[in-house]
């Protein structure tokens, strides 16, 4: 069941998990399975040969990130760089060069930095925001991409993405948008121009900390000549390359898009909290969050997120030491990479998630401190907070 006219949490309990036609099981089995018996020679059972390249737990995964996100066709990897990886084989060709942001995740300008660029993917960084700037940083003719994450890691900046879709076609390129921090639930960059979607699965689509993965998810409609074939290529180098979601990563990703909707809820309703919270603290010099009136982005993301997310970023008049402490001081909230479990996180960017993108154009403030905020007690959130602060 895909259809896009059924509310988003039907899509996401019942789009490709049809119940078991064998048993009746309404929760799609595991299929734990290297190989599948044919019926003569190339006479697949349902199109099943081998698992790299089909398994009936991945599709079911697969079916309903599509349905999800309104896409021609998801595809689900063992992590949101190998989807990103495989994404970048698929389109760009040595010589293409693509458009960053300037604040872009650490993992993703890693990859475009030290194994796309050698293989000869140029790239430049430029502001998201400034449109400008974006069109500047365009090579005509050789610009293939231009990548986009909205909200950012971890400085929450805001992208216009209908608008950076004309200027991207506009050049012949494909825009990507990276929908990791504010989900399919709250946001749906291909309804506004996008070609393609990435998710880091481990995130808020998996939500429970207990999985790694990642997905692509094409337009039904790509806008730019020469990838009205975006599907099949994506399809030959996730084969191809094999970097493929295994059958119990794929149920796990299922199991939690089934509560997607009412987690971020929740999420969004204790970061609202906790950015009140911060906005008053003396020892607090900015917050970053796009829900914030006086964030630059925040018309913007106003007008195409449902709500503003669950992550939430600072800054402390102290500088990188008071950041250290204060990192060190959470009791509730788990010192530790990632985001977007059900437990809340916090960490400091520039020494762990960022440290990758050190003495770079992106390196991030080393007074910033990150926070992922979990469904715990608002209560409990907030009264850590004050003692981490104290």
């Amino acid at each position: 069941m895909s259809d896009q006219t059924a509310g988003f949490s039907t899509r996401a309990i019942h789009a490709g998990q049809d119940p078991d036609p064998l048993t009746g099981a309404v929760v799609p089995p595991i299929y734990q399975v290297s190989t599948y018996k044919q019926d003569g020679v190339g006479g697949l059972r349902g199109g099943y040969e081998y698992s790299r390249s089909a398994n009936p737990t991945r599709t079911a995964l697969e079916e309903c990130l599509a349905a999800l996100e309104g896409g021609s066709r998801g595809f689900a990897f063992a992590s949101g760089l190998a989807a990103e990886d495989t994404l970048l084989r698929s389109v760009a060709r040595p010589g293409d060069h693509a458009v960053v942001p300037d604040d872009a995740y650490g993992g993703t300008y890693r990859l475009f930095a030290k194994v796309a660029e050698p293989w000869g993917l140029a790239h430049t960084p430029a502001h998201l925001g400034d449109l400008d700037a974006v069109r500047a940083a365009i090579r005509p003719g050789e610009t293939k991409l231009v990548w986009a994450e909205t909200p950012t890691n971890p400085l929450l900046g805001i992208a216009d993405i209908a608008a950076l879709a004309d200027i991207a076609h506009e050049a012949g390129a494909l825009l990507v948008v990276d929908n990791t921090f504010a989900t399919s639930y709250l946001q749906n960059p291909l309804a506004l121009g996008a070609d393609v979607v990435v998710h880091s699965t481990t995130k808020y689509a998996g939500g429970h900390s207990d999985v790694v993965g990642g997905a692509l998810v094409t337009a039904k409609t790509v806008a730019v000549p020469g990838f009205s074939d975006l599907d099949d290529r994506i399809a030959f180098h996730q084969n191809s390359m094999g970097a493929v979601a295994g059958p119990f990563d794929s149920w796990l990703v299922l199991r939690g898009l089934k509560t997607l909707a009412v987690r971020m809820d929740r999420h969004c309703d204790n970061a609202e909290t906790v950015v009140q919270f911060l906005s008053e603290h003396p020892r607090v010099s900015h917050v970053l969050y796009p829900g914030l009136d006086s964030h630059p982005g925040h018309a913007v993301a106003a007008s195409q997120m449902r709500r503003f997310g669950g992550m939430v970023s600072f800054r402390l008049r102290g500088g990188v030491e008071e950041a250290l402490a204060a990192c060190k001081r959470a009791e509730v909230f788990t010192l530790g990479e990632s985001l977007g479990g059900v437990e809340s996180l916090i960490e400091h960017p520039g020494r762990m998630t960022h440290a990758s993108v050190a003495g770079s154009v992106l390196e991030v403030p080393d007074d910033l401190v990150r926070l992922s905020v979990g469904i715990e007690d608002i209560s409990d959130l907030i009264a850590d907070l004050e003692q981490l602060l104290a």
